[in-house]
């Protein structure tokens, strides 16, 4: 169940390198639609959000966590083939489709086999190996592709997948019983989404995840040209960026000691303050006394993925709390709407890039903004629906 869950960062953090590789090969009139590579991915996977859950609870869990392996790997030839930027996007779309399987099904396998306890063990294992796969794809991209060239990456997507879904299909049984599984039916799907919607909780914190994983796509498509063309650190790119993710994972330890002491809607706003704070700080920096140090710059970044781990998950479960009575449907709701929204949002600001830091910095700055003022008015909100 790591590997399948680890399918998703591994996809995205092992491309980061080949960025300069692929601009210019395949758009080098315009290297600044490179970054496009990552939200597509990440626009396929939210998509297929929407419908591996239910698909899951209709067909059994082997059977769709296969068909999306599938998926993946045909996506990964047609983009290894291809000389064509449009369709490398194209099957980047679709490869976030096929992975879509792997990361919602994976822990609904495991809440099958497991239940208290035991769950909670697997999963942390399952979200420990998760959150160090960011750490060294980079490194592992790097050292790919100094070996064959970019399109080595996406073989090595392939490979990955083909072991992940060969030990699935091997060694694990099928872990909803046919007598267990429920109808796919489009009408539960759209009562689920209009519960949802209907409800101020749920749709403020959607809102504010959507903008949560909107600065951390953001900064994941810029990241790479940053390192590149504003620090001349392109040579040692995966070292820095794995070095951040790895220290950035704490944040998940300290968010487990800090949440039960604080309330998940106190740490969100906390975690947003301190964000605005250094994110105005760098600016102001970088526009009085010209750009920032690359020291100050990769103490920001590490917040910001920091941050993510203090935000995200919280989020997610404020979102959730009122939805109990339709639990799996609405995981796949929130994790698909968040998803496509937060890479609709990220792809322009990926095209912003001038040379500098400011576009990056200054749209997190105004995304932390309104993240932080939609929190102070869910306050408001849950304050006043116990009267209700």
């Amino acid at each position: 169940m790591a590997m399948m869950f680890a399918t998703i960062a591994f996809s995205i953090d092992a491309m980061l390198p080949a960025l300069p590789n692929i601009a210019q090969e395949l758009t080098p009139d315009d290297p600044t639609r490179a970054p496009l590579i990552m939200t597509a991915f990440v626009l396929g996977m939210g998509i297929g959000t929407f419908f591996t859950g239910p698909l899951s609870d209709a067909f059994g869990r082997k059977t769709v966590m296969v068909c999306g392996a599938a998926v993946y790997i045909l996506a990964s030839a047609i983009a290894w083939a291809s000389a064509s930027f449009e369709v490398v996007i194209a099957a980047r779309i679709l490869q976030g489709l096929g992975a879509a399987g792997p990361r919602v099904v994976s822990i609904a396998v495991i809440r099958d086999l497991f239940s208290g306890r035991e769950m909670a063990k697997i999963v942390s294992i399952v979200m420990m190996i998760f959150t160090l796969v960011p750490g060294f794809a980079p490194t592992l991209g790097y050292v790919i592709i100094t070996t064959s060239g970019w399109r080595g990456i996406f073989m090595a997507f392939i490979g990955f997948s083909v072991i992940s879904a060969a030990w699935l299909i091997l060694r694990l049984p099928e872990t909803l019983p046919r007598e267990n599984r429920r109808p796919l039916r489009m009408r539960l799907l759209l009562d689920a989404v209009r519960d949802m919607f209907t409800h101020p909780i749920v749709r403020l914190s959607i809102l504010v995840q959507t903008l949560c994983m909107s600065m951390l796509f953001s900064v994941l498509m810029l990241i790479q040209p940053i390192y590149e063309h504003v620090y001349d650190k392109q040579d040692t790119f995966h070292f820095w960026f794995g070095g951040i993710a790895l220290v950035s994972a704490g944040a998940s330890f300290l968010n487990a000691m800090l949440v039960v002491r604080l309330g998940m809607r106190r740490l969100i706003t906390i975690a947003l303050s301190i964000q605005i704070l250094l994110s105005a700080t760098v600016l102001v920096q970088n526009e009085t006394f010209g750009t920032s140090s690359f020291a100050v710059f990769a103490f920001w970044q590490a917040y910001l993925f920091f941050q993510a781990g203090l935000t995200i998950g919280n989020l997610n479960a404020i979102a959730m709390e009122p939805m109990g009575h339709i639990a799996g449907m609405a995981a796949s709701v929130i994790g698909a709407v968040s998803t496509v929204l937060a890479a609709a949002i990220a792809s322009p600001i990926g095209l912003l890039f001038d040379g500098t830091i400011r576009p990056l910095v200054g749209a997190i700055l105004l995304m932390a903004t309104m993240a932080f003022v939609l929190m102070r008015y869910m306050g408001r909100i849950e304050a006043r629906l116990p009267a209700e």
